[in-house]
């Protein structure tokens, strides 16, 4: 694993699939991450509740079976995904060079991914990113990945940029289901017959390898007893907080239930 950016100068095949392909990449991290399967996934920087909590789901169940997720590094779903995974699981495409951490916000979670997964930019490293450099960044995040996820879009964002990149492509996209009136870019997909629901986050990871066996959560075998709020919080701390954003258990009647 490198320390410092070097150049990638090995044709990576899937981006073959790009209408201009980058004639060499600059990198930073673990490069045998590229050697797993891996998944794209993209979506608006301001996510709903619903949407941070099951895209951080679904980038964690990609990551326990061994597939690599797949984003660019801004704020929102991108970041949510990158999390989901662990820094160990992911990789970054950045729409700058790998001398700046942009956003800035998200310059802590770049930097561990820098150390743990994989930076990757085709611009050279003191390169500061543009408005057209986002756009470009987009189509190397879309053609990394075997399949698209979106996990929310409105219609003309520049997620639904990176979903024409994938059309073009033909790649498969997936969505997650939304209620009326939420995330139009994605139901209008699902209109249009050209992206596919994802009922069962399980199922879908499953398309990407196996779950490896793991032992009992301490967390999980506490909360399997239907403690007190006050007695999960005060024993796990932010552990509670993260399992009900996560969707892995809820408060009914002041007591935690493991969903």
């Amino acid at each position: 694993m490198e320390t410092t950016p070097e150049t990638l100068p090995l044709q990576i095949p899937e981006l073959a699939d790009m209408k201009k392909p980058p004639e060499r990449l600059h990198w930073l991290g673990n490069r045998r991450l590229l050697q797993r399967r891996r998944v794209s996934v993209v979506g608006t920087r301001r996510p709903s509740a619903y949407t941070k909590s099951t895209v951080t789901r679904l980038a964690s169940e990609l990551a326990k079976r061994g597939a690599v997720v797949v984003s660019g590094a801004a704020m929102g779903v991108d970041a949510l995904a990158h999390r989901g995974a662990g820094a160990a699981n992911t990789v970054a495409v950045l729409p700058c060079g790998l001398s700046h951490r942009y956003p800035a916000v998200n310059a802590a979670l770049i930097d561990e991914i820098g150390r743990e997964g994989l930076l990757l930019s085709q611009f050279e490293p003191d390169f500061k990113a543009r408005s057209w450099s986002f756009v470009v960044r987009n189509e190397v995040v879309v053609a990394l990945g075997e399949v698209l996820v979106v996990g929310e879009a409105d219609p003309g964002s520049g997620t639904m940029r990176s979903v024409e990149f994938a059309l073009a492509m033909g790649k498969e996209i997936f969505v997650l289901p939304h209620r009326l009136g939420e995330s139009e870019g994605t139901l209008g997909l699902l209109r249009q017959g050209q992206a596919t629901p994802i009922y069962d986050i399980g199922a879908f990871a499953d398309r990407f390898g196996t779950k490896a066996k793991e032992r009992e959560d301490p967390f999980v075998l506490f909360c399997r007893t239907a403690p007190t709020y006050e007695e999960a919080a005060r024993r796990f701390g932010d552990r509670l907080y993260e399992a009900e954003l996560e969707g892995v258990v809820t408060i009914r009647d002041g007591r935690v239930i493991l969903l």
